[in-house]
């Protein structure tokens, strides 16, 4: 156990009000739960309860463990679990990360194509926040934590965060704009419909398919005011769902933010999408490269 048991007997007493209904709960005697909360108290320094002749108090410091000890709890049986499968070599769990621009449903159809060529091969979701640290973080240490995840890719994004990628499909570049937006009621867009418009596009040097796609509209669409930004993530979105700006974006992002709409424009510009791994996979990882290759070449 990661963590003082004595945590999960201070959550019951608060969540029962007393110590003789937590001592009910947790089939112990009320002075078990009395010394028990006694010693955390003591091994933290801090008082927990008031104890008044009206019953328990929790005290400020009571209420701020109150809120961490969930999390706490939580992480640590999560994190054993995460351990445990580290442990069992032989079982075949993909980990795979997910995040709003990182979605899973590309794998509503691989799955099944990889389970049919390899059907001992599980796979396990893992939720991460789309920061500019867990992408390095995570990306650089696949096969960790984490074994794969799916989302656009070129070699420029390979080398910075030390990984490799296998495309599985060619997304199209699209426009992401508000649902308020004049551009919103169009199913398409032409270059020209962006005339006067501030088009985000993520900073020089982040992607080689979006810098040939903004040198492109430097020369010939200066009528369109390029802006930059750092990172894609869920502010990226609020940023421009807020400014009234467009948004390149890719298809596979349509459901990440309600309020805005992903419109295909006529221009011949995309980035490859696919599976990010380690520059040394695992076994069970070149099993779903292996499937992916077979998959695509039928």
């Amino acid at each position: 156990m990661l963590y003082n048991p004595q945590l999960e007997t201070f959550l019951c007493v608060v969540e029962s009000g007393s110590f003789s209904k937590a001592a009910e709960k947790l089939f112990i005697t009320a002075p078990a739960v009395i010394k028990q909360i006694n010693s955390l108290e003591s091994s933290l320094n801090l008082q927990l309860f008031d104890r008044t002749h009206r019953g328990l108090i929790v005290t400020e410091a009571g209420k701020s463990i109150y809120k961490d000890a969930k999390y706490i709890i939580q992480y640590s049986k999560e994190s054993l679990i995460r351990a445990e499968n580290t442990m069992q070599g032989d079982k075949e769990v993909i980990r795979v990360g997910i995040s709003p621009m990182t979605p899973p449903q590309f794998f509503g159809s691989l799955f099944p194509k990889i389970q049919e060529l390899y059907p001992e091969i599980k796979f396990q979701l893992i939720p991460f926040e789309n920061t500019p640290e867990n992408a390095r973080e995570i990306l650089g240490n696949l096969g960790q934590n984490i074994d794969v995840v799916a989302g656009i890719f070129d070699d420029t994004l390979l080398d910075l965060r030390k990984c490799r990628g296998i495309e599985i499909s060619r997304e199209e570049f699209c426009c992401a704009v508000s649902i308020h937006h004049r551009l919103a009621k169009k199913e398409y867009l032409e270059i020209q419909d962006l005339y006067g418009e501030n088009l985000m596009l993520i900073h020089r040097g982040w992607s080689e398919y979006i810098d040939i796609l903004r040198d492109d509209l430097w020369e010939h669409h200066p009528e369109i005011h390029i802006v930059d930004f750092d990172f894609y993530n869920m502010e990226t979105f609020n940023r421009c769902e807020n400014s009234n700006d467009v948004l390149l974006a890719v298809k596979s992002w349509e459901s990440i933010h309600p309020l805005m709409k992903i419109i295909p424009v006529n221009w011949n510009y995309g980035i490859p999408f696919g599976l990010l791994y380690s520059q040394e996979p695992s076994r069970k990882v070149k099993k779903v490269l292996d499937a992916i290759e077979r998959t695509r070449d039928l």
